[in-house]
């Protein structure tokens, strides 16, 4: 029997997948699905049957592991993602940003503790159903995260926090595959999840209403945020219901007459005010980023071009980043980008290769 791996299994067909490639290349293979919550807990559509966390993805990996062959645990991890993910999910929006859980999530939940897990299990490794590389730079003696060969699924972006004692440990069985391949593979390995559809949503939200689920957390939060001024062009033209439920770039749902299309460009969260202005007014050339992580570079003290990313769907454009110290950056684009967002994460490339990330602080240009 080969080396001991423990798979992140959510009963999608990509994490099903990724366990029968490592049964098939004679690891000793492990499932653990993270419950990371308790559904009577975050409210919604308790019974979304896409959810990634759903009570129907724990019997799916169950099952995907009896037909494999393999063990499977599903073990408590709701302590630590109520803290590390749930409550910094809260705490950014009331904040007046954007966040991204998931890149939370997979540095602190489904690395580190899940590592912790796995070495309580005798595992050597840990292994996910992403679409991703990652390989050791000799050169460098660095662990370096890459895309994956798919574009249309590569999931890089999201992979930005994770540390090189992490990806030390990682296993990626679906870098080299398609999605189409992915499902033809669940299908030669008989997998019953061949054809399952995706999931979207965040999986504490299942429902994918933000505010119903802030409000739901945040006793009074409504009364303590509606009604706050939405300003344009220095004048207060009308008033919000609430500063946590909107986004820098939103267009819909202002409720006000402008008689030209608007975008929310700034939220004040001290003084409970939104302001927008015409589409002109998103587009920034400056950023600031914290938190920020180095992956394929022990650091960026000197100015490196790259190509930066600002949402998981943005194609990336030239740029210029420095880190500062401290876990901060700046970035420079060589062309204004629209609705860069407070709370969502940058994402350094050269290449294919991720050099590191951070989450936007703010715009200064």
């Amino acid at each position: 029997m080969g080396k001991r791996v423990v798979v992140a299994m959510s009963g999608g067909v990509d994490s099903s997948v990724a366990a029968g490639l490592l049964v098939e290349q004679g690891y000793d293979v492990i499932g653990v699905t993270m419950k990371t919550h308790r559904y009577e807990d975050v409210g919604g559509n308790t019974g979304n049957e896409s959810s990634c966390c759903s009570l129907d993805g724990i019997n799916d990996a169950r099952r995907i592991a009896a037909t494999l062959g393999f063990p499977h645990y599903v073990l408590d991890f709701g302590e630590p993602f109520g803290k590390e993910v749930i409550d910094n999910f809260v705490a950014e929006y009331l904040a007046g940003r954007t966040p991204n859980p998931c890149v939370i999530c997979n540095r602190k939940i489904k690395w580190e503790e899940l590592l912790k897990k796995a070495e309580s299990l005798g595992a050597e490794a840990i292994a996910t159903g992403h679409y991703a590389r990652v390989r050791l730079d000799k050169q460098s003696d660095r662990y370096v995260v890459s895309r994956g060969r798919d574009a249309a699924k590569d999931q890089s972006y999201a992979l930005w926090g994770l540390t090189q004692k992490s990806l030390a440990r990682t296993l990626f069985p679906l870098a080299e595959l398609t999605k189409t391949e992915t499902r033809e593979c669940a299908g030669r390995l008989g997998l019953p999840v061949a054809g399952k559809g995706e999931s979207f949503e965040i999986c504490f939200i299942p429902d994918d209403d933000y505010e119903r689920f802030l409000k739901d957390r945040v006793p009074g939060l409504a009364n303590r945020v509606e009604g706050g001024e939405v300003v344009f062009d220095g004048k207060v033209i009308g008033h919000h219901h609430g500063f946590p439920f909107y986004t820098v770039g939103q267009r819909k749902g202002l409720g006000i007459a402008t008689g030209q299309p608007v975008y929310v460009t700034g939220i004040d969260h001290v003084n409970n005010r939104v302001t927008v202005g015409m589409e002109e007014a998103l587009y920034h050339r400056v950023l600031t980023a914290r938190e920020v992580n180095m992956i394929k570079y022990a650091d960026c003290t000197m100015p490196r071009r790259v190509k930066a990313k600002i949402r998981y769907k943005d194609e990336g454009g030239g740029a210029t980043v420095q880190t500062l110290g401290g876990g901060k950056a700046w970035v420079e684009f060589e062309s204004p980008r629209r609705a860069i967002t407070p709370g969502q994460s940058v994402v350094f490339y050269e290449d294919d290769d991720v050099i590191g990330g951070g989450i936007i602080d703010g715009v200064t240009d």
